[in-house]
């Protein structure tokens, strides 16, 4: 804890502020606009994300609000780590509640999933080569994009542990929880058997 608090507390406020600043950048939005295909809130889930974005039938959009939202995560913790791990972090927690709840649009983001990688390639390459194996695999057997995901974040404090990181392994600990929140409709219809499987139509 101490080397975590090493870099002071304005080095720490600073560094969630310039996460969060980061994170709450709505890419999804921007780059369809831009596009002249309107507001992405107006269709499918009404989310910001990538996975509503492919709704517009633009796959190239979808891959670029994919890779911003993803980059919105790693580039402010690479930024900050150069004050140190808990600056890192701290950034790293601000990204992602930037994108979840985005003060431009009222705190009603997206559900995380690109910004949660974007964060562990930052801090730890390694166990996001196991989320990906996760997801991955759950995602072939099963055709649950959302349930796929779900796995691979809850296993991602638990593999961070393993590996001796226990700071980073607390934040994501966080981050999955919140991850989950906000995928409790998917959660839902899972549950009863009304998710929409990977490639399923109509």
């Amino acid at each position: 804890m101490t080397t975590l608090l090493a870099a002071g507390w304005p080095a720490l406020i600073a560094a969630l502020v310039f996460g969060y600043a980061c994170g709450a950048i709505p890419f999804g939005l921007i780059l369809t606009k831009f596009a002249g295909l309107g507001d992405v809130r107006a269709i499918g889930s009404g989310n910001i994300g990538a996975t509503n974005v492919l709704r517009t039938g633009r796959k190239g959009l979808a891959a670029a609000t994919l890779l911003c939202d993803a980059l919105k995560g790693t580039l402010p913790v690479l930024a900050a780590g150069h004050w140190g791990e808990g600056p890192a972090l701290a950034a790293g927690l601000g990204a992602f509640l930037g994108h979840l709840f985005p003060v431009w649009l009222g705190f009603k983001g997206g559900k995380g999933v690109a910004t949660f990688i974007g964060v562990l390639i930052a801090l730890s390459p390694l166990t996001l080569l196991a989320f990906a194996a996760i997801w991955l695999g759950l995602a072939f057997a099963l055709k649950y994009s959302s349930l796929a995901a779900l796995a691979a974040s809850a296993a991602t404090p638990l593999i961070l542990w393993a590996l001796g990181h226990g700071a980073v392994a607390a934040l994501f600990l966080v981050l999955a929880a919140l991850l989950w929140w906000k995928h409790a409709p998917n959660i839902r219809r899972l549950a009863a058997g009304t998710e929409g499987r990977i490639g399923q139509k109509g």
